[in-house]
């Protein structure tokens, strides 16, 4: 394998975690942040104490808080900022792109304000071609990656050489396989529509409902991310897959999940105000409730779950009653609203 330069946006637990990836298969990694002190952190010390506390990092990872320096020369640029910053960062990207280079994005949610997802935002700031563009996703949590626990995602481009690029950038024999997929919009609308799943399993587990009510959750769940999912234009059975199942179990399921803890936390009662200012970092399922909130009217979905999510975080509904209307619904046959 030959040694590549990435370029990576940002220095978050996810960006690092991914920057170590790429370091482990002798690839040179530049990571921007904004922080001169993160910066000093890394490059010093090889760590990132905020976001992945008591990880080394492969010395071999150099951060800057210049876009140029990050950029200059790149064969590939690996972005992994929040959802609601992803524009910025990209716009700041805008005058060192250039078109021998592509872009492998890593966030999970859409932008509010337009409904758009993560690679029609790139496309439209940075008018780079949908064929540049590859999405990575999956269930892969930034903690167990960075101790190189096996982990296994997909790699989706409306281009098969830019995916192909993309996974033999990110494939590592000893401890991350990478597949890849064609269906850029099923696996984007997978990796965000899982989060407010992994909300709802949260607040369930906080209410202490049981592992019943959460395997219920979750496969109702999934039902609904697939029918706006197809009703958008996605392959059903990528929801049966990495992006889909693979990631919906994953952070529905463990502590490392941030929806999860938060949707736990508002569960015991807590207020969103302060869950936000106790996690300390982006909750991508509080934005994505919101989104996926109009999204189900604009495509004319069914997504129950979402709905009484939306009304628990924004229309101050109690948890408990939310779940009384789930359970009360009008009868229904499982398999007559399901898309596989």
């Amino acid at each position: 394998m030959s040694v590549k330069k990435v370029a990576v946006f940002v220095a978050g637990s996810w960006g690092t975690a991914l920057c170590q990836v790429l370091a482990d298969n002798q690839h040179e990694v530049v990571v921007w942040t904004r922080s001169e002190q993160q910066a000093v952190e890394i490059n010093e010390r090889h760590t990132n104490e905020k976001y992945l506390p008591n990880a080394v990092l492969n010395p071999a990872i150099r951060a800057t808080t210049s876009v140029e320096d990050a950029m200059k020369g790149a064969y590939a640029c690996l972005i992994v900022a929040p959802s609601a910053a992803l524009r910025a960062v990209a716009a700041q990207m805008k005058q060192y792109w250039h078109s021998d280079m592509f872009i492998v994005h890593a966030v999970k949610g859409f932008e509010t304000e337009t409904l758009a997802r993560m690679s029609e935002v790139l496309n439209d700031e940075l008018q780079c071609g949908e064929e540049r563009i590859a999405v990575l996703s999956g269930p892969s949590h930034a903690e167990e990656v960075i101790s190189q626990c096996p982990t296994t995602v997909v790699i989706a481009s409306a281009s098969l050489e830019t995916a192909a690029k993309a996974q033999d950038l990110f494939m590592n024999d000893s401890y991350f396989r990478v597949y890849t997929n064609s269906d850029v919009v099923g696996v984007e609308l997978a990796g965000a529509l899982k989060n407010i799943i992994a909300l709802g399993a949260g607040l369930s587990d906080g209410l202490k409902f049981g592992d019943n009510g959460k395997a219920a959750l979750i496969t109702r769940g999934l039902a609904e991310i697939v029918r706006l999912g197809t009703a958008m234009g996605a392959n059903p059975l990528t929801f049966a897959g990495l992006a889909g199942v693979g990631d919906l179990v994953v952070t529905c399921t463990s502590q490392h999940s941030r929806n999860w803890r938060a949707g736990s936390m508002i569960g015991q009662g807590m207020p969103i105000d302060e869950v936000l200012k106790q996690m300390g970092m982006v909750v991508e399922g509080i934005r994505t409730t919101k989104a996926a909130h109009i999204l189900a009217e604009k495509h004319d979905v069914q997504m129950p779950i979402t709905e009484q999510l939306y009304r628990v975080l924004f229309e101050q509904l109690d948890p408990k009653t939310a779940v009384e209307k789930l359970m009360g619904r009008v009868r229904k046959n499982e398999i007559e609203d399901i898309s596989f």
